[in-house]
């Protein structure tokens, strides 16, 4: 018999693609052949950043299928990404799988899916091959997105997954609380867009009962009181693509490196380090009163300032802030995050604690100052200032505005706090023991393996 050969498919986003080639690298170091399927529109911008030349990395073939929606349509509305895709994606990954099958070249031993893209797993049983998903969130979104029939019936959320009055509640005891305001499916631009998110998690769930295994992204010690609703959920994280091959790879954005020599410049423990992922976006005075706090504050700081990071930058504006604070910060496209939070000169993270950037920043034992933006991201604030204690949150006011002088009274107390800092120093050590050898992380990503070659 051959090498294992699978088939690893992420929802079409940024925080999912990265995760993912992590765990394709991962494959391919325990002799996995990866086929690795992006969206055309992501396709050419994973491919740009992971390599010069040639189509992706060692073991790794880069594939891509169409996601349904027009050239210029926003691929930011998750909903019309979302129904998009589920529309045209599957017929592909059904003749991709044939063609394979039928070529006399390698054939497909497994389909490993993001636990969004649950339509892969049904393809998979469809045509007798194994499956396993990957969860790329934490435990605790999963645990409420598996509890959805449960809070339907105690009549926290009606049947469109819309909350029946506004309040708090836990999973079980240990768990962080929910505000029934913050549910993930609550990122659409609209109600209608709610519900068709909340009806694709629901068939997701469905779909996740014909994964053979279902891994995540995660550590016992991190979230425990999750895991015991989930004896069978195997965590495997902290997993980042910058352990296996010495850089990250599966950006979108292509990666200003150069500021890893401005941080070499820095003294240890000094700089802030503010970056919001693929997706948040500020309106222009918000955005304008983050650099002006950044400013306010007096430390060093390395700012991702994406090109559609505010409604329509004022360049203008911009040039003048750089200019301006030339000595104190360095504001980049993109930046090689794993690399940058791994760097002794950084002091803090101020993120909008994507559950990557959050799992980044603990192995790296960064202390965070948290801005979600949206999503799971308020859960994670949650788990990083109550839970784990290893950081602060930006409190916006009724208008949903924070002032200049809220970011520089944060930074300064991040600055100060002494027991935050060894609490996260704490957690990196717990985060890197899991993934050596002998560790959690890495005994379950073995019994992965060897469950997926049989």
């Amino acid at each position: 018999m051959g090498s294992p050969h699978a088939i690893i498919i992420p929802y079409p986003a940024q925080g999912h693609v990265i995760p993912l080639l992590a765990l394709s690298h991962s494959l391919v170091a325990h002799g996995f052949k990866i086929t690795f399927i992006n969206s055309e529109f992501n396709h050419d911008r994973v491919v740009a950043s992971l390599s010069k030349g040639g189509d992706g990395v060692e073991g790794i073939h880069m594939v891509s299928f169409p996601d349904g929606l027009a050239p210029g349509e926003d691929r930011n509305d998750l909903r019309k990404l979302t129904e998009g895709f589920v529309r045209v994606m599957p017929r592909c990954l059904e003749e991709l799988i044939e063609r394979m099958n039928t070529s006399g070249g390698d054939r497909v031993t497994c389909v490993i899916a993001d636990g969004n893209m649950g339509w892969a797993l049904e393809v998979a049983q469809k045509m007798g091959i194994r499956s396993a998903a990957f969860w790329p969130a934490s435990t605790a979104v999963l645990a409420l997105f598996l509890n959805i029939p449960n809070l339907i019936q105690d009549g926290i959320i009606d049947a469109n997954g819309m909350p029946e009055r506004s309040e708090t509640f836990q999973l079980s005891p240990g768990m962080p609380p929910w505000n029934t305001s913050q549910f993930s499916w609550k990122c659409a631009r609209d109600l209608e867009g709610e519900r068709i998110i909340f009806k694709f998690i629901t068939s997701n769930n469905q779909a996740m009962e014909l994964a053979k295994t279902i891994i995540c992204n995660s550590f016992y010690d991190l979230e425990s009181p999750s895991f015991t609703l989930f004896p069978n959920l195997l965590p495997v994280g902290p997993l980042l693509t910058s352990q296996q091959i010495g850089k990250a790879v599966g950006h979108l954005w292509q990666v200003d490196t150069n500021c890893m020599s401005w941080l070499d410049e820095q003294p240890a423990n000094s700089v802030i380090y503010v970056a919001f992922g693929s997706l948040a976006v500020f309106n222009q005075h918000q955005f304008q009163e983050l650099a002006l706090g950044l400013e306010l504050s007096g430390h060093p700081f390395l700012w991702v300032v994406r090109r559609n990071l505010a409604d329509g930058i004022d360049d203008a504006w911009l040039d003048g802030f750089r200019d301006r604070v030339k000595g104190q910060g360095k504001l980049v496209g993109w930046s090689p995050q794993q690399q940058v939070l791994a760097h002794p000169s950084i002091a803090c993270f101020l993120s909008h604690c994507g559950w990557n950037s959050t799992l980044e920043g603990v192995k790296n034992g960064v202390p965070f100052l948290c801005w979600p933006y949206f999503a799971d991201q308020f859960l994670n604030q949650t788990y990083i200032c109550d839970v784990w204690k290893t950081g602060l949150s930006i409190d916006p006011d009724d208008r949903g505005f924070v002032p200049r002088e809220q970011i520089k009274e944060k930074v300064d107390q991040i600055f100060l706090n002494e027991e935050m800092k060894a609490r996260a120093l704490m957690w990196k050590d717990i985060a890197n023991r899991c993934i050596k050898e002998g560790g959690s992380s890495h005994k379950n990503f073995k019994s992965f393996v060897d469950s997926m070659k049989e």
